[in-house]
């Protein structure tokens, strides 16, 4: 988490391997709307800028950005900050108007950038958004209008170490009841039966929605019976010892470590940690979706990820060129490409569904993509204020400063702060 206008989204993990190559074979064969001349001369380059400083990520992209200029015949010019300075950025950049062609955004961060005018609304191209889950559309659109689109999203699940719930006898738990006596049946000296980020950040809040959602709590009324109920369920599992106090402390990569390193049987965490997983040789984990309150319940959990948008420009040209750019990342053959680069899931329904079907470990984030919400979908840019209260209610109730129901009291306080 970087700060309160980015709650978490981005992977902080990519695979490596081959999925650069397929997706710079397969993207030569994507297109976009057909763009228009410039009074100036034909369009040859356009810009974009990313947050994805590190590698392979980095790389990663610049490979697919590559691949799907060339199919439309320009050249990509590729700028990526830290995400902490992306939004300032494009802000100053917004007041000077010197915005990229092209510009990536943190899903939550949509919302502030189309209020500020400096996006185009993506339905004046023509590109094909059709066939997307419907939480997946949500966070692209600001009063109506679709503004971006994600070739690929995330959202969490439950992961867990198959050795340790054969060796207990413990099934897969699917309810609140069940993971509750699951992790006290997986609890022993040294090890806990369940492990969450509840830290004082936007991660912790993440990590907790899909408690809230599923439960049918909501962040416009934070203190009623069914998020007190949530959070009681966290309160619970930590007073019983079947979870450690550090969870208080800890964001999602220590959470994965202590996973791999057996000092937790279950945690939640999202496909980014699976690099990691895979390379514990000796760990063998499952996934499954996050448990719910009653069983036949869908879990609801937040939709992650980044979408990409066409800036306003001086140049309809380049504006056009940058939505045929735009289009050939949402094909669907360069979403699978790049869900198997990133342990993603591809944005278009039909696509997840071929990659379940490819990557079995993936097939719980897929079947949960498909009801996931997106976190401005309700308070648009007033969401961070409410995500704030939410990791501040967690930390209170979890150290037993407060009850939940006075914990989330003080949370709804903070999210109605002017």
């Amino acid at each position: 988490m970087t700060s309160p206008a980015r709650p978490l989204a981005r992977r902080i993990s990519a695979r490596l391997g081959t999925g650069i190559v397929t997706l710079v074979l397969v993207a030569t064969g994507c297109g976009g709307p057909t763009g228009a001349g410039s009074a100036t001369g034909k369009v040859t380059s356009i810009t974009a800028l990313d947050y994805y400083t590190d590698e392979p990520e980095h790389t990663q992209w610049a490979e697919s950005l590559t691949a799907c200029g060339k199919s439309v015949g320009v050249a990509v010019q590729q700028t990526s900050v830290p995400g902490p300075s992306l939004i300032p950025k494009v802000l100053q950049q917004a007041s000077s108007r010197t915005l990229p062609d092209l510009l990536m955004l943190d899903n939550p961060d949509l919302q502030q950038i189309a209020q500020s005018g400096a996006l185009t609304s993506l339905d004046q191209y023509g590109i094909d958004s059709s066939g997307f889950a419907e939480g997946i559309r949500s966070a692209s659109t600001y009063q109506g209008k679709l503004y971006g689109l994600a070739p690929d999203v995330n959202t969490i699940a439950l992961f867990y170490n198959k050795d340790m719930l054969a060796e207990a006898g413990v099934a897969v738990p699917g309810t609140w009841q069940e993971l509750k006596a699951a992790a006290a049946e997986l609890t022993r000296p040294g090890r806990y039966g369940m492990a969450v980020d509840a830290n004082a950040t936007f991660e912790g809040t993440w990590q907790f929605l899909p408690f809230l959602w599923s439960n049918g709590g909501d962040e416009k009324q934070l203190d009623t019976p069914q998020a007190a109920q949530a959070l009681q369920l966290w309160v619970d599992l930590v007073k019983s010892g079947s979870m450690s106090t550090s969870v208080l402390n800890w964001n999602q990569a220590d959470v994965s470590d202590q996973f791999v390193a057996g000092r937790t049987a279950m945690m939640i965490n999202g496909p980014w940690r699976i690099p990691a997983l895979n390379q514990a040789t000796t760990l063998h984990w499952g996934v499954a979706t996050i448990p719910v309150p009653q069983a036949g319940q869908t879990p609801v959990t937040p939709l992650g990820g980044e979408v990409w948008t066409v800036p306003q420009s001086a140049s309809k040209a380049r504006q056009q060129k940058a939505a045929q750019v735009l289009a050939c990342l949402n094909d669907s053959t360069s979403m699978i490409a790049l869900a198997e680069q990133h342990f993603t899931v591809p944005s278009r329904s039909a696509a997840a569904a071929q990659y379940a079907e490819q990557d079995p470990s993936m097939a719980a984030f897929v079947t949960s993509v498909e009801a996931a919400r997106a976190r401005t979908s309700e308070l648009g840019v007033g969401w961070p204020r409410a995500a704030t209260g939410i990791y501040t209610a967690i930390q209170s109730a979890l150290t037993g400063e407060q009850t939940p129901e006075e914990a989330l009291k003080h949370a709804q306080q903070i999210a109605t702060s002017p």
